[in-house]
């Protein structure tokens, strides 16, 4: 990494913004690319107006290895509104600048794909839209889509409705009988413009905003919140509030990794483990509602700490409920790995390399199921994490077993995290005060969710106000991850494998 192209941020603490690298965009745009190539990675690639008619991009790279964070920004010229693209070069940059095209009517000339993500008119601040069609980008499923020539060579056109209550979400595959050659997603159904509501905060409603950005993440994403407004606004966490965060996070990820091994037993009509999970993710959720009488966890977080605390009845009921769970998710999810049916169908299913998940810049359970040890728990701890930690799981495969063995294995040492906090003596404040936000600041944080890391950047004005707020939901990386890991399989795969990522619409469509 070109070490003067970039600010060093320490996770955690703020930086000012008049401190920020701005650089020529040829500079900038090489910068990055050296950067990716020596091993970083992009975590966030945003625009955001400055001035009256230019548009600002800003990178926060990370270096796993070294838990590093670093930044830097360009302005993109004013008068055509159009860049170089780092995608072809870049691919981790892929949908980050198919998101800036979108939101701020810039054009990444070379892109090789550029259509929206989400389907919205331009930010106010942005320049006129750059899309083909003129005016307002196409609304989703009417835009263009990836094709395929030659012959026997079909479309199935996937969603957006799907059987089940579930997301919405449009998949198009290009095949040959049942093999598929590609796999091409489009999301947007369920954009909410929630960024743009935490712009000039905080206020009331962020909390709100935060904690719905992803409902099945709340205690990740609000976590993320909470650490932004905790370092700009300097206040002193106690640790018994880190401690009950942490708690609230890895029941989070119990939660959600029972669902998803149950829900991937019920793919391959394996219904032993699928009824099963499904009961006892219930059991993870009621977990979480006696943190805070809310199975999401949705108001226990606040700037400074919790707003609620553990008594030693609430602590044994916990014990308990965590011995029942325990032994209960252990029965089911090993009748997975004991049943040769089931081992038939994930192994070699959705395979991705570590090669290509590292250049898609994939993050979580799928990053960890190549063989990355890619965990923002370890990597940039914060919080209890800094003081006990949870060893990394990861395999090797990169299949549809991958993905499922390493929730299994996340499981396992949730559980003996959460046993060992629940020894915490009694006693404590769990709120401390937040002061005044710095202003012309910039500060970043990184929680591992139970997708994998998500990220906050957060840029205050003069007044100590939100200038921008940026969400990186995990899903966000790890999308595209998904269709590659489709192509050269059998369509008939397409449930399991998507299962297997279990990716956020509403997380990606912020």
């Amino acid at each position: 990494m070109n070490k003067n192209a970039f600010l060093p941020i320490i996770h955690g603490e703020t930086v000012p913004r008049k401190n920020i690298p701005r650089l020529a965009m040829p500079d900038f745009r090489a910068a990055v690319i050296e950067a990716v190539r020596a091993g970083s990675r992009i975590v966030s690639l945003f625009g955001h107006p400055v001035g009256d008619s230019q548009i600002e991009l800003m990178v926060v790279l990370a270096d796993d290895a070294r838990g590093a964070l670093a930044t830097a920004a360009a302005v993109v010229g004013e008068n055509d509104g159009k860049y170089p693209a780092l995608t072809p070069e870049c691919p981790q940059a892929h949908w980050f600048e198919r998101e800036i095209a979108e939101q701020w009517a810039l054009t990444p000339a070379g892109h090789p794909w550029l259509k929206p993500i989400r389907f919205h008119a331009p930010y106010p601040a942005g320049r006129q839209t750059c899309f083909s069609s003129g005016g307002n980008p196409p609304g989703p499923g009417i835009a263009d889509y990836f094709r395929v020539e030659g012959d026997e060579v079909h479309e199935v056109a996937v969603g957006p409705v799907h059987a089940g209550i579930i997301e919405p979400g449009h998949f198009r595959f290009q095949c040959h009988g049942e093999n598929v050659f590609h796999l091409e997603i489009e999301l947007g159904y369920q954009h909410r413009g929630i960024e743009r509501q935490l712009w000039k905060g905080p206020d009331k409603k962020t909390i709100h905003y935060i904690e719905t950005a992803a409902g099945d993440s709340t205690i990740a994403h609000t976590t993320a919140f909470c650490h932004n407004m905790e370092t700009l606004g300097a206040a002193r966490v106690n640790v018994r509030s880190e401690v009950l965060r942490g708690i609230a996070l890895e029941l989070e990820r119990l939660a959600n990794h029972t669902g998803d091994l149950g829900a991937l037993a019920g793919d391959i009509g394996f219904l032993p483990t699928a009824s099963y999970c499904g009961r006892i993710r219930g059991d993870w959720l009621n977990m979480t509602a006696v943190l805070c009488g809310n199975r999401f966890g949705r108001g226990l977080l606040c700037p400074g700490g919790t707003a609620y605390d553990l008594d030693a009845t609430a602590v044994k009921e916990l014990n308990t409920r965590l011995d029942a769970a325990e032994r209960d998710t252990t029965n089911a999810v090993e009748l997975l790995w004991q049943t040769g049916s089931v081992m038939a169908r994930f192994e070699e299913t959705g395979c991705l390399d570590a090669e290509a998940a590292g250049a898609l810049g994939l993050v979580g359970p799928a990053a960890r199921a190549c063989g990355i040890p890619r965990d923002a728990r370890q990597d940039f701890p914060s919080g209890i994490f800094q003081y006990s930690q949870i060893p990394v799981s990861t395999w090797q495969s990169g299949d549809v077993f991958a993905r499922a063995f390493i929730r299994w294995l996340e499981i396992q040492r949730s559980i003996a995290f959460i046993r060992e906090q629940l020894k915490m003596p009694a006693g404590g404040e769990t709120q401390g005060k937040i002061g005044p936000l710095e202003p012309n600041a910039m500060t970043v944080a990184l929680v591992e969710g139970w997708r994998g890391e998500t990220c906050h950047v957060a840029l205050t004005d003069s007044e100590g106000q939100f200038e921008h707020y940026k969400i990186v939901d995990p899903s966000f990386h790890n999308w595209f991850g998904l269709a590659m890991a489709m192509r050269g399989q059998q369509i008939s795969d397409f449930p399991l494998c998507n299962k297997s990522f279990n990716l956020s619409y509403c997380g990606h469509d912020l």
